[in-house]
């Protein structure tokens, strides 16, 4: 089966995960591999470069994970293959991820919070972290206020925005949402929709984007279509 186009939609905010090759690419994976500051540095530089606004990020031994609104419909594509050059050069490997990074478009009010939640557990997934906010490779410390990489080119989206009034509210309703973690329904949704690659939203959201999108926001419709050609009468 010849696999779907990217799908993107202006101004969409998206949800991507590149993972690695090997479980053991970057190794050893802790505050003392000079490759982690250096991973972070080069996100920036690509996000600045390629017209992404990265909303949230994390970076694990088996991914790394991306919250962000692409300028153009290339712009996350060529961030994650700037990455990739990088890692290759530093590592002295060959292929740094398993294949192509996956993604889906989220419905902003709806699924963005969620979908950041889920991105900043990812550490708790891998069990690497017990604790989110305990893990140092994420954006976890600019949404909650708690120690780690706060890089000034992260820009919080409208919907963490709405946590509160004050730095102080945001963070401690977002720590509080953090800690309590979406409902499982909710997870398997995001996750579901990483792996089909299509946009997580109502209907109304996808009528929005369906028209202004690279592709079809909706999977076919299975089975054969029905014949329109009537047998004549003999």
């Amino acid at each position: 089966m010849a696999r779907l186009p990217r799908l993107y939609a202006p101004g969409a905010v998206q949800l991507a995960i590149a993972e690695f090759a090997d479980s053991a690419t970057i190794s050893p994976f802790d505050l003392t591999n000079p490759a982690l500051p250096m991973i972070v540095n080069w996100l920036g530089q690509a996000a600045s470069q390629y017209y992404v606004a990265i909303h949230g990020w994390s970076l694990t031994p088996k991914a790394i994970l991306l919250l962000a609104t692409p300028k153009d419909s290339q712009g996350i594509s060529k961030l994650i293959q700037s990455l990739g050059r990088h890692l290759a050069a530093t590592l002295k490997t060959g292929a740094v991820f398993s294949g192509r990074y996956r993604s889906t478009l989220l419905e902003p009010g709806v699924w963005v919070l969620p979908a950041l939640l889920w991105l900043e557990r990812q550490s708790v997934r891998e069990q690497t972290s017990t604790d989110p906010e305990l893990w140092p490779w994420s954006s976890v410390s600019a949404h909650t206020g708690a120690p780690g990489q706060a890089p000034v080119w992260l820009s919080p989206h409208l919907d963490y925005w709405a946590c509160g009034n004050t730095p102080f509210d945001r963070q401690a309703v977002y720590r509080k949402k953090l800690q309590d973690g979406n409902s499982h329904s909710a997870d398997t949704t995001i996750e579901k929709a990483l792996r089909g690659q299509w946009p997580l939203g109502g209907e109304a959201f996808l009528n929005e984007i369906s028209p202004l999108s690279s592709r079809r926001v909706r999977p076919a419709k299975r089975g054969r279509p029905k014949s329109s050609t009537t047998m004549a009468q003999g």
